[in-house]
């Protein structure tokens, strides 16, 4: 029987292929306009909600609209991403090759982001590029498949048409 046990010999050196920082998550100050479109359909809304009795979907909506409303006033803070041979971190989540399935770019108000769905997470991780998406694209290419056409479900679907149809500010 041996007195030390050797150090594990599956550890493997991390090499660091990008780096950079971004927000935390896509944001685009919202005007006027914007919040005036958003509060007549919650009025309108409401008043069917009181109507109908449903005071627990009224404070629903009411906190949905100040989530809005936060999140459309206060920036994101910026945070660290990172590329390496074990994986991507990103914040302080560590995600490893093993855990990720695929990835493609979208792009939307006019930042461009790295969107990664994992095998196991029930969503996807989206980071946004401070990168060019080539180098991007041949790095994590290298450790899991890229995907041009993301696959859609109704909920993709129903959204994109909803946003199409109901605009809530001023085509950019």
């Amino acid at each position: 029987m041996e007195g030390k046990q050797q150090p594990d010999s599956e550890k493997k050196k991390e090499d660091v292929y990008l780096e950079w920082s971004s927000p935390s998550r896509l944001f685009k100050r919202r005007d006027k306009e914007y919040f005036t479109n958003v509060g007549a359909i919650v009025v309108l809304l409401l008043i069917i909600l009181v109507f109908a009795r449903e005071f627990v979907l009224i404070a629903a909506v009411v906190s949905i609209v100040f989530l809005i409303y936060v999140l459309s006033t206060v920036p994101p803070e910026e945070i660290r991403h990172r590329i390496s041979s074990l994986g991507i971190m990103t914040g302080a989540h560590t995600y490893r090759w093993e855990e990720l399935g695929d990835f493609w770019f979208e792009e939307q108000w006019g930042q461009t982001m790295l969107v990664i769905r994992p095998f196991r997470a029930p969503r996807e991780i989206i980071l946004l590029a401070g990168q060019s998406k080539e180098k991007v694209k041949s790095i994590v290419g290298r450790y899991i498949e890229f995907q041009e056409e993301p696959q859609k479900n109704w909920v993709d679907n129903a959204a994109s048409w909803i946003t199409e149809k109901i605009p809530l500010d001023k085509p950019s």
